[in-house]
């Protein structure tokens, strides 16, 4: 599903133009990520948690020419589904 298809998803849902879905997501999107950039932690209840975690620097190969590289170390954002979020995908 891209962008595009969410918005029309969320006007249909909701009862409002798509203008203004495409505001509120952008909103709740501003949001989600500013609360990980300073918090480190967002938790939906029943949906589930996004967090930032730091990942180690990590040897890898070029698959071009097998040479060890050294991967730096970064923060990524992972996911964790809530009971909810698992119970309605089974």
């Amino acid at each position: 599903m891209t962008k595009a298809e969410l918005v029309g998803k969320i006007a249909e849902k909701t009862g409002l133009n798509k203008a203004s879905a495409e505001k509120a997501l952008g909103a709740f999107l501003e949001t989600v990520e500013g609360t990980l950039v300073q918090e480190g932690k967002l938790t939906l209840t029943g949906f589930g948690t996004f967090l930032v975690e730091q990942r180690g620097e990590r040897t890898g190969r070029n698959p071009r020419t097998g040479d060890e590289i050294k991967i730096p170390a970064a923060k990524v954002v992972k996911f964790r589904p809530g009971k909810m979020l698992k119970e309605a995908v089974k």
